[in-house]
């Protein structure tokens, strides 16, 4: 393989580290209350709906240790 011999220029990434713009950005916009209200909606439901499945996949996630909640049926009782 071939290796280049004459030098290549990096100067320019080294005084890109210096650069500082002298041109300010403009100024953000303010959010006005229905887009204020809004956001806040939305994250309000997706909290309930986390909330939500939390409470509906706890009970199916546990694992019953106790024999009282066993079903029995009629057949099973030999009588």
């Amino acid at each position: 393989m071939f290796r280049r011999r004459e030098p290549v220029p990096f100067a320019f990434i080294a005084e890109a580290d210096k650069f500082r713009s002298n041109v300010t950005p403009p100024p953000r916009e303010r959010a006005t209350a229905s887009q204020i209200v809004g956001r806040t909606l939305i994250g309000l439901t997706v909290v309930a709906g986390l909330v939500g499945s939390l409470l509906f996949g706890m009970p199916a996630m546990s694992a019953d240790q106790s024999p009282a909640h066993t079903q029995q049926s009629e057949a099973s009782d030999g009588r």
